[in-house]
């Protein structure tokens, strides 16, 4: 493990989780790739700041039980948690939100270059997600 990088990843979630989108943003290089979760793939920096306004938007989460890992060299990372979550407004194509709770395991999976994030790939079993927020 390269502890740089698994400190690197620990600053992203702690801003993440902190909503300090000021210092999440600033740990990303700006050609930042997003592969977002079933979805497209995003580039730049610009396009991240607007897919996490959105997100904050309809979504309070927060993320816990995280388990980070790296290569040795530091090149590649990844990290597995919980995500807790509260559907705050309805986002297009998905049910209604009515403030609906739900916890989900989740993972993300990175780049690094130049101790800044390069890609991130987010994965989580969004089928688990929509049966929470319909019940």
């Amino acid at each position: 493990m390269n502890q740089n990088t698994v400190n690197l990843i620990e600053q992203y979630y702690a801003a993440f989780n902190n909503a300090d989108m000021e210092t999440f943003l600033n740990l990303l290089t700006d050609d930042v790739i997003h592969d977002i979760n079933q979805g497209k793939r995003e580039t730049g920096k610009d396009a991240f700041k607007q897919f996490m306004a959105c997100m904050n938007y309809n979504y309070k989460e927060q993320l816990v039980d995280m388990v980070i890992m790296s290569t040795p060299d530091g090149s590649r990372a990844a990290a597995e948690f919980v995500v807790l979550g509260k559907y705050l407004k309805s986002d297009e194509g998905l049910p209604e939100a009515k403030g609906q709770e739900y916890k989900l395991p989740a993972g993300a999976f990175f780049e690094i270059r130049d101790n800044k994030v390069a890609r991130i790939t987010n994965y989580y079993n969004l089928q688990d997600w929509i049966a929470q927020v319909n019940k």
